[in-house]
Parts: structure tokens; C-alpha cells; sequence
């Protein structure tokens, strides 16, 4: 009577070659890891993260569709009805001018966002560049605008928005964006400045470079990759101050105008009457408070994600 065969299951050890010669092949059907993977499976687990970019997410939906939810004229006013309280469809009350304080709540989040994502964007390719460059080339380069930088930063944010923005007549968001970049750039530029130095005496972009690899080469495959991190941190987390920033020239009446509907010109307007009618004040203070908040929060979390330090 035939033996039955049994089979067992193979293993490295079935390879031919031996276990050795399964180890590559295991090896290559393993995904590479890198930092970007890393980070985005962290953030994907951080809380704080994930109700940060959905409450961004909703700012943004606001901003550029606020009739979604607001469906009024934020310019119409009623002069019957100021410094009224909540009503009927009018949940924040009216303002000193019988505006729909809810309606200009709404609205004003588009003129925030604009600013501060434009400004952010402005001062970190400008920052970038300059810093990548000073950083990668050195010599007479570096110290040049080094101490350039060190010029704009010592001047103060709000006594230079008072002074710059004061002879400025426009009532459009970009004089204050242009304002934000001149000064905001210095900032981005320094820690750009850090990441190329670092990233480019590692040994794989000396190696690059004793293969005969050019400066453009070394600087977009080798040295940017791997030093744009940190400026993304800063990035993020200079978006919150940007807003809070147009928000306080705005108070101080240099920074956007009426008719532009933002939350720093009803934050100015409702903060005489705090006594009288606090609504016209706390609403879109409240506003304003929530979006920095959720824009540091993000910031936050990137940069834990980010930072090797932290694993």
C-alpha cells in the first residue's frame, strides 16, 4: 500500500540558495518608508489634527461660499434696529449700524483667510528662496542678507504697519498682504537658511557632487527635499499669526477697510459698546480666537509629526 505524502508548508529554507536568498526579495515586496509616510500616518492618528483640519476645512467652505449658511447682505443695515439683541433669524444681534452682526461674522472669514493664506504664501517662497540660496551658496551671499534680515527684524510689527499702512488708501486686502510679506519673509528665511546648511554636508549630496551632480541638481533632488520640512512647520503655524495680525491693523484702522466686511473692523467697531451691546464684540472675537487657534493647533501637529527628535 503506497506511503501518502504529506506536504508541509516552504520556507526560506525551501529557497534555493537558503534563507539568504529570500531576504532581498522579502525585502523589496516591503514598501520604503520615508519621512512624508511617517508624518501623514501620524497625523491621520492626532487627534488634534484631525478636528483642526476639519474645523479648517469649514472656515475655508465659509469663505468661499458663506451663503451657505448666511444668506443676507452683510452691508445691508437697518438703523431701527441697532445695537439690537439676537432676533428671529438674526442670532448675534445687529450692530451699532443695524447690521447683522451674523451675517458679517460669516462674511468676514473670507477676508481673513485671504490674507493670511496669501501673506504666508508670499513670505514663505520669498523666505525659501532666499534662505535656500544663502544657505546652499554662503560666503559673502549669506552674510549679506543675513544682516539684511536681521534689519527688518528689528522692526516692530505694529509701529511699522501704523507707519507703512497709514498713507496707503486702498481698502483692498493687499496692501496689508504686501505689508505681512515685507516683514514675514525674515522669519522663513532664517529657518531655511538652518535646514540647507544642514542638509547639504550629508553625505548623500556629497556624494551626488563627487559624481559631478550641479548646484540646480544638488538644490531641487537633494538639498530642498529634505530641507523643506522646518519651513513647512513655520509656515503652518505663522498662518494663525498672520490673521491675528491683519486682525490687530485692522483694529487700529490701517490695516482693511470698509466696505471690506473682516473681523478686525467689527472687533473695532463693537469694542467702544462693549457695555452697552457685548454681542457685536465677543462674536467676532470669538471668531477670530477659534481660527488662530485652529490654525497653531495644526501647526502644532505637524510639527510633532515632522521633527525626527520626537520618534
Amino acid at each position: 500500500m503506497p506511503e501518502e505524502t504529506l506536504e508541509r508548508p516552504t520556507g526560506p529554507a525551501d529557497v534555493p540558495g537558503g534563507p539568504d536568498a529570500a531576504g532581498p526579495a522579502a525585502a523589496a515586496a516591503v514598501p520604503a518608508r520615508s519621512l512624508w509616510s511617517d508624518a501623514w500616518r501620524d497625523l491621520r492618528r492626532n487627534p488634534v489634527f484631525l478636528l483642526s483640519g476639519l474645523l479648517i476645512l469649514f472656515l475655508v467652505f465659509i469663505a468661499v461660499w458663506p451663503q451657505a449658511i448666511a444668506g443676507g447682505n452683510p452691508l445691508q443695515c437697518d438703523l431701527s434696529k441697532s445695537q439690537a439683541g439676537p432676533a428671529p433669524g438674526h442670532p448675534f444681534g445687529y450692530d451699532t449700524q443695524g447690521c447683522d452682526v451674523y451675517t458679517r461674522t460669516v462674511h468676514g472669514a473670507r477676508a481673513s483667510l485671504v490674507v493670511g493664506m496669501c501673506a504666508t504664501l508670499g513670505a514663505t517662497l520669498l523666505g525659501g528662496l532666499l534662505g535656500g540660496l544663502a544657505g546652499y551658496f554662503g560666503n559673502w551671499s549669506d552674510a549679506v542678507l543675513s544682516r539684511t534680515a536681521d534689519i527688518f527684524f528689528g522692526i516692530p510689527v505694529v509701529l511699522g504697519g501704523l507707519v507703512l499702512l497709514s498713507v496707503v488708501t486702498s481698502s483692498t486686502v493687499w496692501p496689508v498682504v504686501g505689508f505681512i510679506v515685507l516683514l514675514g519673509w525674515p522669519q522663513v528665511c532664517r529657518i531655511a537658511r538652518g535646514a540647507v546648511i544642514t542638509a547639504k554636508h550629508n553625505d548623500y549630496v556629497q556624494a551626488a557632487r563627487a559624481l559631478g551632480a550641479g548646484h540646480t541638481r544638488l538644490l531641487l533632488r537633494h538639498v530642498a527635499p529634505n530641507a523643506v520640512a522646518p519651513v513647512i512647520v513655520v509656515a503652518t503655524i505663522a498662518l494663525g499669526t498672520y490673521i491675528a495680525l491683519e486682525a490687530t491693523l485692522s483694529y487700529l484702522g490701517v490695516g482693511l477697510r470698509p466696505p471690506t466686511v473682516s473681523w478686525g473692523i467689527d472687533i473695532s467697531n463693537g469694542a467702544p459698546q462693549i457695555r452697552n451691546a457685548p454681542h457685536m464684540l465677543l462674536w467676532p472675537a470669538g471668531a477670530l480666537s477659534i481660527t488662530v487657534l485652529a490654525f497653531i493647533m495644526l501647526g502644532d501637529a505637524v510639527r510633532d509629526a515632522l521633527d525626527p527628535k520626537l520618534r
